[in-house]
């Protein structure tokens, strides 16, 4: 049987996730260096308050607190509501009023895996020609940008916008230890397509663009991911909206065209 590792072993990975020294934990959450280490070698047993004030410090998201405190031995502090549960009326009303209003534009809700939880029209823009298999549910939004039988073939600038999208995937992978995600990555890794990291950009740059072909046109996009701001609730925190806006003026009478 597989032991589960300790509130105090988890702890520990967090802070290393972090690279934090225990001095410079202990002295960011007021507790003692001494005390700290006594967690996390278990010596010491955290009251649910210690766990969730070095969560706090550690940024550690609201799904993996629970886990914290389940290994605790304390109850769960966040709830963990499905989307479609009443409680969170709220909240879908929100995503469907900001991703009507974005329209013609492009706009996707996803969660924390990068699955694809709800979208507006503009989606069409990006899903047509793609292999069917890639619009089966769950529809993973990265699989469907950089898979060759996605969109892939018709960005033109595929080896740059590989090369961004997975070094977001990285710096999650990292930030969370996330297994999903890293299998996610190793997945995407291995398409084909190239990686320019180290494309020069040019003096008028200052983010980096999709271009992207659909028929005769060449569109170009800047993308924006927006989040709750105060979320309490494990679903809405993993929450985040990737909007896509038109990056010059071509692209943006076109959409208007439509």
């Amino acid at each position: 049987m597989t032991r589960r590792p300790a509130v105090g072993e988890l702890l520990r990975g967090w802070r290393e996730r972090r690279r934090l020294t225990q001095l410079s934990l202990s002295l960011q959450a007021d507790v003692s260096a001494r005390h700290l280490s006594f967690i996390e070698t278990g010596r010491s047993r955290p009251t649910s308050e210690m766990i969730l004030r070095l969560c706090d410090e550690l940024d550690v998201p609201l799904r993996e607190r629970n886990a914290l405190l389940l290994a605790g031995g304390y109850a769960p502090a966040f709830p963990d509501h499905g989307l479609d549960d009443p409680s969170l009326d709220a909240v879908r009303s929100a995503l469907r009023q900001v991703l009507e209003g974005h329209e013609p534009h492009p706009a996707v809700v996803i969660d924390k895996n990068w699955n694809l939880v709800e979208a507006n029209s503009g989606l069409a823009l990006f899903a047509d020609s793609v292999e069917p298999s890639l619009l089966e549910p769950p529809i993973n939004v990265l699989r469907l940008s950089l898979h060759p039988g996605g969109m892939a073939p018709r960005v033109v600038n595929l080896g740059e916008w590989r090369a961004h999208l997975l070094t977001r995937l990285e710096r999650q992978v990292a930030g969370t230890g996330d297994r999903a995600a890293a299998e996610l990555l190793a997945e995407l890794t291995a398409y084909p397509g190239g990686l320019d990291r180290e494309a020069e950009p040019q003096p008028h740059d200052v983010v980096v663009p999709l271009r992207y072909r659909h028929q005769e046109h060449e569109l170009s996009f800047l993308s924006m991911t927006a989040v709750f701001g105060t979320p309490l609730d494990v679903t809405v925190a993993e929450l985040a909206i990737e909007s896509f806006y038109p990056a010059d003026a071509a692209t943006a009478k076109f959409l208007r065209s439509l």
